[in-house]
């Protein structure tokens, strides 16, 4: 390179622009910086790739503009061509009509000089003279247009017909006294162009001149060969039509794309002195690029598409590179994690025995780093000098591939000289050849399990002296075998060496209890079916036993283990249970005396329960029994109302059976008689029992009841609950002696909503004096009562019947200007059956014993 060459790529190198490319390239991750020196030599070629394309259009652009142009030129020097040949033949035509007007030649005159004209000049088809009456005089050559000038005129009563082209240019030029150019299709192969000129001498219009000029001989003598030899030239009119000339052929939708522009070389302009009315159109031949110049651009367009699909295959194999080799780093980077992280020393030989390589492990061990290892032959550092002779000839077989496969235990020797017990396996070094380079060498610190197999020994030694020292005697056996796998003390001392103490005491144990049923000769062991695997994992039976031989009661529990050796055995442990048993025959005797007079206790209760609740029902008996005595002396009662009486007093009866019932069965702890029960029904019921007392204490009730769902209640039960609330609010309202006027109850049952689940609530509210604070905390207490002649188990039993029900019940008192005015005890029951139907069979499961 030139000394130029070197300062100007110094300049580059150390421009500012340069320093922040190459700061930013710094800064960019190796993954990136391959992704843009991928890119960017594609980029580079799509970039060539879109000049070159460029550059052929603008090319493109410029041949097309010359094309227009000359187009443009070639069609205006055609035009002026025909412009003047037409300005010749008018100035003949002129010269002959100059001399028709002032009469100089007659008609066999102007046939000759006509003919002369028609002959010299091609495209004259014809001449005609016609007077100013449209009377053709005479005419020469091919006279069609004068015909229909010249046709016979209207007649009277003739309907207006439409003036043709010819009368109407005959017309314009007795107007304007001018020459007029008209053109006219005589068939579909011939066009002509007509030309009319005035005949006028001095003011006076005397006829004109009609020449009929063909538009194909004008264009064949006209047109320029050179003109129609580079395009498609012709004559049209004003709509487009052809009328004489060459059209291009039609061209395809893929030549109008290779052509880029479907009208880029044609032109097209009016011939004067005609106008507007014929138009000449031109048309270039060649609207392509060439073969030369489309295939230079398809040479090039498919080089830069070559080149950038070898770039991108380039690209895709050094990333499928990048990424092998990224996996092949992070695997041999988990491999050596995984080979440092590994408690476990790898050493590997070569044939030679010099080491070749050491793990992080192995130095660890050892306290010599790799530097310090790699490329030692024997003796090692790490070998004890008490153990070299050994270790030697072990290498020595190691290398002449005597290795023992399930390795061996050495002494290893640390850099400070501490010792430590290892496990060493040998297995050979294979190549990716399959031909073996070296040894293997895999150590293992042993130190710790030795101290845990000494410590487990130990352990075994205590554990044995305690199962010696025990009161209990402990066996073991397998299943199906009459061997001993281990006895202690205490049976040896029972039974001696023999397994037959452990099988009487097993079987024993394990025979299922007897049934009360006719089928307790079926009943089998509940481990019957169940797979030897899962043995071990089932619970410990356990059964006391009198075993007649020892004269002593006997504990014995067994478990099924599985064996040091894999086998499944049993394992028995008997304790001596004779003093116990003797102290619970004496227990059982005070148990009995107990349970006497929980008896006689319960009994009691029941008695006062009876006499409580059953004071409203034979009451009323009472009350319905004296109303029918009195009337009946009275002579005052109608078999059908005793009839009535009768039965409401028998349906009295039979509500005190029914209480004494179900009061019995709820004392014994029994779930009550739960059925789908009505309110209405239930609620009528209690009103009208407890209107009785009601009515003796002059309390009037009022009650309201909405519309509600069946409960699966005990109806008998908690209508005895209504009846002992409405009761005991009689029996507040005369204790606070009320006038009559403020002696009421009332009664509200509502639906409500409690913890997010429907219920029922139930609201009895009475005008006494409320409840007294250190009532109120003993309400429900058993027994407890502020009544003269009161048990104090009423509302202790309606809570137990509540509750039972899954319902709850509370007391408030109601306070009008800070003075007790009543009283209101409520309580709800759950409306959906389903939770109270599971919540009983709950209940029911967690008293079943077992």
């Amino acid at each position: 390179m030139t000394p130029v060459s070197h300062r100007l790529l110094d300049f580059v190198r150390h421009s500012p622009a340069s320093l922040r490319l190459q700061q930013w390239w710094r800064q960019q991750s190796p993954n990136r910086q391959d992704r843009v020196a991928m890119l960017a030599p594609l980029i580079a070629v799509l970039l060539f790739f879109v000049a070159i394309v460029v550059a052929f259009g603008y090319l493109r652009l410029e041949e097309m503009e010359r094309e227009r142009e000359a187009v443009r030129r070639d069609v205006e020097y055609a035009q002026q061509r025909i412009r003047l040949r037409l300005l010749e033949r008018q100035e003949e035509l002129v010269r002959l009509s100059q001399s028709l007007a002032s009469e100089d030649i007659d008609t066999e005159e102007f046939r000759t000089q006509a003919g002369l004209l028609i002959n010299q000049y091609p495209e004259l088809q014809g001449l005609s003279w016609v007077d100013d009456r449209r009377r053709l005089r005479a005419s020469q050559g091919v006279a069609i247009l004068a015909q229909g000038l010249t046709a016979t005129e209207s007649r009277p009563g003739d309907l207006p017909r439409q003036p043709t082209d010819t009368e109407n240019a005959y017309t314009l030029a007795r107007e304007l006294r001018q020459p007029i150019y008209a053109q006219r299709n005589v068939s579909s192969e011939a066009a002509l162009l007509e030309l009319h000129l005035p005949l006028q001498t001095g003011r006076r219009f005397v006829g004109v001149l009609l020449a009929e000029i063909s538009l194909d001989a004008l264009y064949r003598f006209g047109v320029p060969s050179e003109v129609s030899a580079r395009y498609a030239v012709s004559l049209r009119d004003s709509r487009g039509g052809i009328l004489a000339g060459t059209a291009a052929p039609r061209r395809t939708h893929a030549v109008q794309w290779m052509a880029w522009a479907t009208h880029a070389n044609e032109y097209e302009i009016p011939v004067s002195p005609v106008g507007n009315g014929l138009v000449l159109h031109a048309q270039g031949y060649r609207a392509s690029l060439g073969l030369i110049g489309s295939g230079l651009f398809w040479l090039v367009a498919t080089l830069s598409v070559m080149t950038a699909w070898m770039l991108i295959a380039n690209w895709r194999h050094t990333r499928r590179r990048m990424q092998a080799q990224k996996a092949l780093v992070l695997e041999t980077n988990f491999r050596r994690a995984m080979e440092n992280s590994m408690p476990t020393g790898m050493r590997a030989l070569d044939l030679q025995g010099r080491i070749t390589y050491v793990n992080t492990a192995f130095c660890q061990m050892t306290g010599w780093n790799e530097g310090e290892l790699v490329g030692l032959t024997a003796p090692f550092p790490y070998w004890p000098e008490v153990d070299r002779d050994m270790l030697a000839a072990r290498l020595e077989d190691e290398l002449s591939g005597r290795v023992t496969s399930g390795g061996f235990q050495v002494r290893v020797k640390r850099k400070d000289g501490t010792l430590f017990d290892a496990r060493i396996y040998v297995s050979p070094l294979i190549d990716a050849r399959g031909l073996q380079t070296g040894w293997m060498t895999s150590m293992t610190d042993i130190t710790e399990p030795n101290r845990v197999r000494e410590q487990l020994y130990a352990s075994y030694e205590r554990f044995t002296t305690v199962l010696e020292a025990l009161d209990a005697s402990v066996s073991v056996a397998p299943l199906g075998s009459d061997e001993l796998l281990f006895a202690n003390k205490m049976y040896r001392l029972w039974f001696s060496d023999q397994s037959r103490g452990h099988v009487l005491l097993s079987s024993r144990a394990g025979a299922p209890p007897r049934a009360n049923s006719e089928d307790s000769q079926d009943a089998v062991d509940g481990l019957v079916g169940m797979p030897t695997s899962a043995l071990p994992d089932a619970e410990a039976e356990s059964a006391e036993l009198y075993v007649e031989e020892l004269g002593k009661w006997l504990e014995v529990r067994t478990r099924y283990l599985t064996w040091v050796d894999g086998r499944l055995a049993q394992m028995v442990i008997a304790t001596d249970i004779t003093p116990r048993r003797l102290a619970e025959a004496q227990a059982a005797a005070q148990a009995e005396r107990a349970q006497t007079a929980s008896r006689l206790i319960t009994m009691g209760e029941m008695a006062s329960s009876v006499a409580h609740e059953l004071n409203q029902p034979l009451t009323a008996i009472n009350n319905y029994c004296n109303g029918m005595v009195s009337r009946i002396k009275g002579r005052q009662i109608s078999e059908e109302d005793l009839l009535g009486a009768l039965e409401k007093t028998a349906r009295q009866a039979q509500r005190a059976g029914q209480i004494i019932q179900r009061i019995r069965a709820f004392v014994k702890r029994s779930e009550p008689n739960r059925t789908p029960s009505e309110v209405a029904t239930m609620l009528s019921e209690a009103v009208e029992l407890a209107e009785i007392e009601l009515r003796r204490y002059s309390v009037r009730l009022s009650y309201f009841m909405a519309d509600l769902p069946p409960l699966i209640v005990d109806p008998i039960l908690i209508e005895q609950v209504l009846v002992n609330l409405l009761k005991n609010a009689a029996e507040a309202i005369v204790q606070a002696q009320r006038p009559p006027q403020q002696r009421r109850v009332e009664l509200h049952v509502l639906p409500a909503m409690v913890e997010g689940r429907p219920v029922v609530e139930f609201t009895v509210t009475d005008t006494g004096r409320g409840i007294a604070p250190e009532i109120m905390a003993r309400l429900y207490e058993a027994f407890h009562t502020t009544k003269a002649e009161g048990m104090g188990i009423g509302l202790s039993l309606c809570r137990s019947i509540v509750e039972s029900h899954h319902g709850r019940m509370r007391a408030e008192n109601l306070y009008n200007n800070g003075e007790a005015s009543g009283c209101r005890f409520s309580f709800w029951l759950p409306v959906d059956g389903k939770s109270a139907a599971t919540a009983e069979l709950q209940v029911q499961a967690e008293k079943t014993p077992g």
